[in-house]
């Protein structure tokens, strides 16, 4: 079948990002183009890091050993997960990191080993629910595949499709009660229809289309994505429409703020950044499944990269610990706007909403590792800024989701607030937000990393 073209790479560069960060309409591209070019966690970090290399970045392999010749601005990726970093000019004895963190993956359908399936002369996708999704969002949607194909010899290969499957949603004349009470089997109901005829092999058509041998195919993580381009829309286009923006929103946001800072518009200080400190762009894979992997939040990597830049500034042992205790997070992760069709799900006084300004969210239970230091780390950072921002806590009767903040707080023992951009339809496959919150929340990480 004729392959539809994917969409073409986006533009933006360090320079419009730079603009992005005080320029509504200029940071709006900037999200949808970032969403447009990021189908997979994997191309996420791969996008990210194209974007900081544009920006003066240099590439770090892993394997390899860093030393003190460890670049001043760097980058290091990991999988789907991503890692930033600007090294003070002169580190102090009161250095700190100051790291923001978020999450590249989103909920999907995620091809099992042996995908093809064949069922009453249509071709089906063998596919298993990736995280917490709205399962009702994937009927009726037309969806591409996208991650990466990884050969025997160990190379990895990235790989996209354009609309290419569908979740049909049966119809009322066969199901009376389908809009009284719509039951979703996993297993049976959200197969994807890709082709008419016998069962069709998917992983050779993938193969095909990243130009490798079939049989030179050893392993895949290859997940759906939603085809239809992110929005604007609304009486003013105040809003925008789009998949994953839980949690591109919160990647984007980190970006655009420390590609300003290093072009020296975001911050208050020689550089950009805070003096002394280093400053740590973290994005880490599956969030959505509970971070537990090599590159998620309750892995290693970032502690390891925060390792790794102590001892290039020559801090090691007990110095390496009290940079530690001294140092701080800003978990940035979509956040519940107040949703006026389901106002009683919400609490009755704190009530965000969109376009109100990023949130602060705050817990009882500890879902949220927010805390009353980490709240007052994010009130200086807003108050700095210039921005309005607002908070969020769980109607007592609903449970409340998590973050990587919690994880991150545990593992490394710093003061961590969670924070993001208020959004409706979390979960779905089409979620929405309001255009202002993006800047406000990028100026606000901005102005953190620069000292606030």
């Amino acid at each position: 079948m004729p392959e539809t073209p994917a969409p073409p790479a986006p533009t933006g560069t360090a320079a419009t990002a730079r603009g992005a960060l005080h320029d509504v309409d200029a940071y709006a591209r900037e999200l949808m183009d970032y969403v447009s070019a990021s189908p997979s966690s994997y191309h996420a970090a791969a996008e990210a890091a194209r974007r900081l290399a544009a920006a003066g970045f240099t590439a770090l392999d892993e394997t390899e050993p860093w030393g003190p010749d460890t670049p001043r601005r760097g980058y290091a990726v990991r999988d789907g997960a991503i890692a930033a970093w600007v090294l003070p000019e002169a580190p102090g004895r009161d250095s700190a990191f100051r790291i923001v963190g978020s999450h590249t993956d989103s909920p999907a359908l995620m091809l099992k080993p042996a995908a093809q399936m064949g069922r009453d002369g249509f071709a089906l996708i063998g596919a298993e629910v990736y995280g917490g999704p709205l399962l009702n969002s994937f009927l009726d949607r037309e969806f591409g595949l996208a991650g990466r194909l990884v050969t025997r010899d160990g190379a990895v290969h990235l790989v996209r499709t354009g609309p290419i499957a569908r979740v049909a949603q049966v119809a009322p004349h066969l199901d009376r009660g389908v809009n009284d009470s719509l039951h979703l089997d996993r297993q049976a109901h959200l197969a994807p229809i890709w082709a008419l005829g016998a069962a069709d092999d998917v992983e050779a058509h993938l193969c095909e289309i990243a130009g490798i041998e079939r049989g030179d195919l050893a392993g895949h993580d290859v997940l759906t994505y939603p085809t239809e381009v992110p929005a604007r829309f609304g009486r003013r286009a105040e809003f925008i429409a789009s998949s994953r923006l839980d949690d591109l929103s919160s990647v984007i946001a980190s970006l655009v703020a420390l590609e300003s800072l290093c072009s020296g518009e975001g911050g208050r200080t020689a550089g950009g950044t805070a003096p002394g400190d280093v400053v740590v762009l973290i994005a880490n894979d599956h969030e959505e499944v509970g971070s537990g992997t090599r590159s998620g939040a309750a892995g290693p990597f970032l502690e390891q990269v925060l390792r790794r830049l102590a001892r290039a500034l020559g801090i090691t042992g007990e110095a390496h610990e009290a940079m530690l205790a001294r140092s701080t997070c800003l978990s940035a992760d979509a956040a519940h706007s107040v949703h006026p069709n389901y106002d009683r799900l919400h609490d009755p006084v704190v009530r965000p909403v969109l376009g109100g300004g990023p949130v602060l969210k705050i817990n009882a239970q500890q879902r949220y590792a927010t805390d009353a230091i980490g709240q007052a780390l994010w009130e200086r950072a807003c108050a700095a800024a210039g921005v309005p921002h607002q908070a969020f806590v769980s109607n007592n009767a609903v449970p409340c989701g998590t973050t990587i903040g919690p994880i991150t707080a545990q593992r490394l023992g710093i003061t961590t607030a969670d924070v993001g951009q208020p959004i409706l339809s979390m979960h779905s496959q089409r979620e929405m937000c309001a255009v202002v919150d993006g800047p406000w929340l990028a100026q606000a990480l901005a102005v953190y990393w620069a000292g606030a």
